[in-house]
């Protein structure tokens, strides 16, 4: 039987213990090492897939090639979503570049739109009312949600669970168009580094694809590409909080921070090729926590937070991949239902 939370650390915080144990274990020094070796990796197989792109520009061989760009391009997500965190470096400026080299300029992604986004999902996940990632959009997360749909909006919202992965392929495209249009609440500085290396990765990109190859090639190839992108990044971001708990917007949220991050995510079990396609995302309620701990301590960590999670009495969600993706797709039939009424 685990050991309990003393009476003093329920009545201060839950969480002070646990961060005490991390921090002595050294688990939130940086892994600079790691993280050079992985960045130097992803951009040497990224060279190489678009050097075979350049080269099999006059033959349609050249759209198998999509689907290693995209994977590679999901690595370099991950490695802006860890530099956003400040995971990388010491230095914020550091993190700072490295967030806009790997989203902005090779990816063609905001890290401001995206950095203020993930923030204020962090802060406060699947709050409906705080929470972006839950809010009204393509999809909707809870029943009062689906009610208030409308029109198409409500013959999609019934058919949610469906469309879901479907509705993924075209996230590669969206990430853009709303780095794009974020461009309008930045100012200043920020606007002009990240609106030019905005236009540099479109730029370079379409350059690219039109002087190896065709129009007609260089179109199909980019909606693959981009279709696929969309699909792998959304679907390792798919199985951390869809059918978790969900605060209740109009009460009084007395949960501390590690019941918010805890009884709202979800780990998914799995060894090395899952933590590779998910980016170290399996780890989400360890992530939660602490959100600064380089990507490669997560795995550590695991057994000290889910021992402190069951002396504190809360659930430690952990299961399959495919088994997180059914408890989604589960909860966004269920809240589909209430548009069919």
């Amino acid at each position: 039987m685990p050991p309990t939370l003393s009476a003093t650390a329920v009545r201060g915080s839950e969480f002070t213990p646990l961060l005490q144990r991390v921090r002595a274990e050294g688990l939130l020094e940086r892994r600079t090492g790691w993280y050079a070796r992985s960045i130097a990796l992803n951009l040497l197989l990224t060279a190489a897939v678009w050097t075979g792109v350049v080269l099999l520009g006059g033959s349609w061989w050249v759209l198998a090639l999509a689907l290693p760009a995209a994977v590679l391009g999901g690595r370099t997500a991950f490695l802006g979503h860890d530099a956003g965190h400040q995971q990388i470096a010491a230095s914020r400026r550091v993190n700072r570049v490295l967030g806009l080299v790997h989203g902005n300029l090779l990816l063609g992604m905001s890290v401001g739109w995206w950095t203020d986004k993930h923030n204020r999902h962090h802060a406060n996940p699947n709050h409906v009312d705080k929470d972006p990632d839950v809010g009204v959009g393509a999809f909707v997360w809870t029943q009062r949600q689906a009610a208030q749909r409308a029109g198409l909006a409500r013959w999609l919202t019934r058919h949610q669970a469906g469309l879901f992965f479907p509705m993924l392929l075209l996230e590669g495209v969206a990430l853009k168009v709303s780095s794009l249009q974020d461009l309008r609440r930045q100012s200043g500085r920020e606007r002009l580094v990240e609106g030019a290396l905005l236009v540099a990765h479109l730029a370079g990109y379409a350059t690219l694809l039109l002087l190896a190859m065709d129009p007609l090639q260089a179109l199909a190839f980019a909606a693959l590409h981009h279709a696929l992108f969309g699909l792998h990044l959304g679907s390792a971001f798919a199985p951390n909080h869809k059918g978790m708990e969900m605060p209740d917007p109009d009460g009084e949220d007395r949960w501390g921070h590690l019941r918010r991050q805890v009884l709202t995510s979800r780990n998914v079990r799995g060894g090395l090729l899952t933590d590779f396609f998910l980016g170290g995302l399996n780890y989400q309620i360890d992530h939660h926590l602490f959100p600064s701990m380089p990507r490669p301590n997560l795995r550590a960590a695991q057994p000290l937070i889910r021992a402190h999670c069951a002396a504190a009495g809360l659930p430690y969600a952990e299961t399959g991949l495919i088994e997180s993706y059914r408890q989604g797709l589960r909860h966004l039939h269920q809240v589909g239902l209430a548009a069919s009424r």
